[in-house]
């Protein structure tokens, strides 16, 4: 299949409903890292938090949706990108599910949502970044992770509720 290179990276020229897929799928990408990261970062229930959360989730549907019609026309070479896809939107969809009833899982769902999806933009281009291409593909894999992990559970910890001491 023929290649065009789009910023410097090879993108496959599979017609143009995939080109219209990849560039609606690449900006919604781009907003979900935006806005986690922001939602992330900011007081937990404050205005700020809730609208950057939501437009997060929405994001997150629009690259679920879009990552479907690009698995579709590329199975073979996208099937491992649908995967990692599901498991992003499915941990987005329970956190945000669960932001009142269960903070926990609500904390580790999107939090596993935004590693997912980091994970998939990594896998996916890793080898065409400056700097990432000199690393080892089991790396793509497992940086989100690494780095993401520890610090969903420290904001678990954090969100537990402090235990008195029995005398």
């Amino acid at each position: 299949m023929d290649e065009i290179t789009v910023f410097g990276l090879p993108v496959p020229n599979a017609g143009p409903v995939f080109l219209a897929a990849l560039a609606v799928h690449v900006i919604a990408g781009l907003v979900c890292v935006i806005c986690g990261a922001v939602a992330a970062l900011s007081r937990k229930g404050g205005a700020r938090h809730l609208r950057f959360g939501r437009i997060y989730i929405w994001g997150l549907a629009v690259v679920f949706a879009t990552m479907t019609i690009l698995a579709v026309i590329r199975w073979r070479e996208n099937a491992h990108l649908f995967a990692i896809g599901s498991l992003a939107f499915t941990a987005g969809l329970l956190g945000y599910l669960n932001r009142r009833r269960r903070p926990y899982i609500h904390i580790a769902g999107m939090g596993l949502s935004y590693v997912a999806l980091l994970t998939g933009f990594y896998v996916d281009n890793g080898p065409n970044l400056p700097l990432w291409d000199r690393l080892p593909t089991w790396s793509y894999w497992a940086l989100p992770s690494l780095v993401g992990l520890p610090l969903i559970a420290r904001a678990i910890k954090r969100a537990l509720p402090m235990r008195r001491a029995t005398p």
